[in-house]
């Protein structure tokens, strides 16, 4: 089944779900699906085992990996939920706000980088309630074109219409514009493909490639950054951290490249640290660490 297929058919379920069934029952089903890919899947497996040694300090047990897997579905849920604006019974502890909204009150924008960890879309929950202004997403054009059909399908024109594919001509306008507004451009800065520059780099214990192109960005476009985290907590709670990361660099390409590589070493110590703090919030389903078949 070719993935755009894939994601509507999910879509269409989600929908269904949210309309027809609602979130207890929904959150009850995700045990048996958790428990079905976790035991169906032995390659993602021995991936997110290798991972959790490395956050845990020592061997997984079988119920730390049903834990990662059960967080990750339950993200999933909550997705369809928060996308079709059913999001009045969740609770969202914010930390960080005030250097955010202080950075906005400046009448300067800034790119959010974020990770593969907890949710991301929590961080719509912030912007919608308690800093209303215009966040875009960057995403890679594949996942963005699949994603857009999710939201179509769940009736989120409007999130659909907020995410800019990167590899077009006008993704850089379009951030640019979002940012000259005051907005918040948001991006996942821990993986990317294959194709883009990566930077080996401590992680976990290990080198581990991460994308440069992220920190490119905030150099080319003349933003500072921030980082955040949407690290679920349980049933419809989530805590949400913004935190400063990088002043906009200087124009100009005297240093940049030192400067970038600093950042990516600074964003995966980060990233490693939150990791450790809340090892169940970074689903990696596959060979980060490029040590055996990816």
């Amino acid at each position: 089944m070719a993935p755009e297929r894939g994601s509507i058919l999910l879509a269409r379920f989600m929908v269904w779900l949210v309309h027809s069934v609602g979130w207890w029952p929904g959150h009850l089903l995700l045990y048996p699906i958790a428990a079905y890919f976790l035991l169906a899947s032995p390659t993602p497996r021995r991936a997110a085992g290798a991972y959790l040694a490395r956050a845990l300090g020592r061997p997984p047990r079988p119920r730390d990996l049903f834990r990662l897997y059960f967080s990750f579905a339950s993200t999933i849920l909550d997705r369809a939920f928060l996308v079709c604006g059913k999001a009045d019974r969740y609770r969202v502890e914010v930390h960080g706000l005030e250097a955010l909204q202080a950075r906005i009150a400046e009448g300067q924008g800034c790119l959010i980088f974020g990770a593969h960890f907890g949710s991301f879309e929590a961080l719509r929950l912030v912007a919608d309630r308690g800093c209303p202004v215009d966040l875009a997403i960057l995403m890679h054009e594949a996942n963005a074109a699949r994603l857009k059909a999710v939201f179509d399908a769940m009736g989120g024109a409007a999130r659909a219409a907020a995410i800019i594919p990167l590899g077009t001509a006008e993704a850089m306008l379009r951030a640019k514009e979002c940012l000259e507004r005051n907005g918040l451009v948001g991006l996942l800065a821990d993986r990317a493909p294959r194709a883009e520059r990566f930077l080996d780099v401590p992680f976990l214990g290990e080198a581990a490639p991460f994308p440069t192109g992220p920190h490119l960005l905030a150099a080319v476009l003349g933003a500072p950054v921030m980082l955040a985290f949407g690290i679920w907590r349980g049933p419809r709670h989530y805590e949400v951290r913004f935190e400063p990361f990088a002043e906009a660099l200087p124009p100009g390409r005297e240093g940049r490249e030192a400067a970038i590589a600093g950042q990516v070493r600074r964003y995966a110590a980060r990233l490693a640290a939150i990791c450790r703090e809340h090892p169940y919030n970074w689903f990696n389903f596959y060979d980060f660490w490029r040590r055996g078949d990816a």
